[in-house]
């Protein structure tokens, strides 16, 4: 008979080394279950289950074959809530019997047009904890070793901790965590089998990752809106961290911080239903933590674009190749800066405890002043702040040709964080019910809000220039610090003319009918 419980899961990535110390920590004592677990995946040729948010597998344990469906949910930052349907099958192949019932019977009359797509091998070591945490919580711990097999003996090991609540609080998740945390490095887990299994399928694992389009129901709340939104943005900053922990990338270090700017911007555009007495030392710390990231990212922009275009202009100073050599190391420098806080205990530490904040923090709490409009809906919600941030790019970009750099800076955030919003709350107006009409006005007025960003991002890619030939004169050699002088000299010049295009972008913008509306 197929069920349709919740699972609500808590996955930790692990080094496969410290596993061990994992099964044999004082909070985790006792018995353990071991089990050989193999795993098919299966789709159809055309992927119209993955294309529908669906995983279909057959799992062997022991003699046991156990027939999933998985439906896509709020899967990021290690928090894994979604619907799923169990059935026990009499072998590996799929049997259409037992998709009664689960999304998939309304996609396949059978399982004919059905293939292995990719497999995945664990041994697996189980144990259950009773009476733990808040509440007398019951936890189910799973340690995962193994691998995920893709096409062309494409392979992504797995070594995984994963917490399962199957009673009681959320909140006893994560401390259970974070306890093990302090004796075991653990950072958060974004990746499923499954997802794995399909990254190998389609040549995207160790790759940067942008940000992916939120899956927001125009039915949900307000704070579910935000969790949604949030452990978005924590699961590209978690993708992308993986890939620099591998080596240096510098379209990764891009999108994580495109990735922790999201976060930020949506810690702004939801503070009025999420602040409480976490809040600002949250905010503050991973301001903290993520401040070296910023300076590399200024080097890989400046190496990769501005001294690119000086040495277009200038292609017999002697001084811009000092420059070069100078600015490589200053950011080879920068990038071990920035690997060092990522292997840091005090940044895992800060994303656990972000993530079990926005899961569980105080402002969910009764005490919350703004409780209506935290649990009134996330459409009403959305059109409200979408609607207050248009107004102030419109206020602050007035006159934008005449304004001086920290006016255009301010300007520059607002319409980050409008850009932001668009995308974040999508969904909630070009679902598939809104017609084809709604999606045309958002592309419309996101393009145009791009276009604004542009060139914004252009004049603060000269002010950035400034700041960092005032820090050459600081030390550097002098042929380097001459050319950086020439070279702010030269993209200063292009100032009015970036100035002018950016107004244009402003007022086209403005004239856009907001897709809200």
């Amino acid at each position: 008979m197929t069920s349709e419980p919740r699972e609500t899961e808590l996955k930790l990535d692990v080094e496969a080394s410290d596993l061990a110390r994992l099964r044999e920590h004082p909070l985790l004592a006792g018995d353990w279950t071991e089990s050989e677990l193999t795993s098919v995946y299966y789709d159809t040729p055309d992927g119209r289950l993955r294309e529908a948010g669906l995983t279909l597998r057959v799992r062997r344990d022991g003699d046991r074959h156990i027939q999933t469906v998985k439906a896509q949910g709020p899967a990021a930052a290690g928090l894994f809530d979604r619907p799923e349907w169990e059935s026990p099958v009499a072998g590996p192949e799929p049997e259409p019997a037992a998709f009664a019932g689960t999304p998939v019977a309304g996609l396949l009359d059978d399982a004919k047009d059905l293939a292995p797509v990719y497999t995945s091998t664990v041994t697996r070591s189980m144990r259950r904890l009773a009476d733990t945490g808040p509440a007398g919580s019951r936890i189910e711990v799973a340690l995962d070793r193994g691998r995920v097999w893709g096409p062309d003996d494409r392979v992504s090991p797995v070594s995984e901790l994963e917490l399962e609540l199957t009673g009681g609080a959320p909140a006893a998740l994560f401390d259970l965590a974070r306890s093990l945390a302090a004796d075991v490095p653990l950072r958060l887990g974004v990746l499923s089998k499954s997802e794995r299994g399909e990254a190998l399928v389609r040549g995207r694992l160790g790759r940067a990752v942008k940000a992916e389009p939120v899956a927001l129901d125009p039915e949900m709340s307000a704070a579910r809106a935000f969790q949604a939104v949030a452990y978005a943005c924590l699961r590209q900053m978690r993708l992308n961290e993986t890939v620099l922990l591998a080596r240096r990338d510098v379209e990764a270090l891009h999108q994580l911080r495109v990735s922790l700017r999201r976060l930020r911007s949506a810690f702004s555009l939801f503070g009025v239903v999420i602040e409480d007495r976490r809040m600002p030392g949250i905010k503050a710390e991973l301001k903290r933590l993520s401040e070296p990231f910023g300076h590399a990212r200024n080097l890989d922009v400046y190496l990769g674009k501005t001294l690119p275009r000086e040495r277009e202009r200038r292609p017999d100073e002697a001084g811009l190749l000092i420059l070069e050599r100078h600015l490589e190391t200053e950011r080879e420098a920068a990038h071990n800066v920035v690997r060092a806080v990522l292997e840091s205990r005090e940044w895992r530490d800060h994303l656990l405890d972000l993530v079990a904040w926005i899961e569980a923090g105080p402002w969910l709490g009764p005490d919350n002043p703004h409780a209506a409009r935290r649990d009134g809906p996330a459409r009403a919600f959305a059109t409200e702040e979408l609607e207050r941030r248009r107004r102030q790019v419109k206020k602050r970009g007035r006159h934008l040709a005449e304004l001086d750099p920290e006016a255009r800076h301010q300007v520059r955030i607002a319409a980050k964080k409008l850009r932001y919003g668009a995308e974040f709350f999508a969904a909630l107006y070009t679902g598939k019910d809104s017609g084809k009409k709604a999606a045309r006005r958002h592309k419309v007025f996101v393009e145009a809000l791009a276009d604004l960003q542009d060139h914004l991002g252009d004049l603060n890619d000269i002010a950035t220039a400034h700041t960092l030939a005032a820090d050459l004169a600081r030390g550097a050699p002098e042929g380097a610090v001459f050319a950086a002088g020439m070279a702010t000299a030269d993209t200063e010049a292009r100032t009015g003319h970036l100035l002018a295009d950016a107004a244009k972008a402003h007022a086209a913008l403005i004239d856009v009918r907001p897709f809200w509306r």
